[in-house]
């Protein structure tokens, strides 16, 4: 993690929380407002780079997507997308 503070156990728990329980995916400044405790951004941009690092999270579009295991908005998008096969 490049500077900066390293995050806690208890930061990342957080973190991820707070992305589970947004019902959009949200960019990193909205995720950052919504958090229920301030900390430094330094910190949070080192979860952030953890969790990418880790597979929990990708960014797409600017946009924080949530790929780790209980992702009931990534199972809702996956059933909504057009496979290949259908498009051939």
């Amino acid at each position: 993690m490049a500077g900066g503070n390293s995050p806690t156990v208890k930061t990342l728990l957080m973190i991820e929380k707070a992305i589970l329980d947004l019902d959009f995916y949200p960019r990193r400044m909205e995720l950052y407002r919504s958090l229920p405790r301030n900390i430094h951004y330094s910190t949070y941009k080192n979860a952030l780079e953890y969790f990418e690092a880790s597979g929990k999270i990708i960014f797409n579009s600017n946009k924080i997507v949530y790929t780790g295991v209980q992702n009931d908005k990534l199972e809702d998008l996956i059933k909504s997308t057009i496979s290949a096969r259908e498009i051939f």
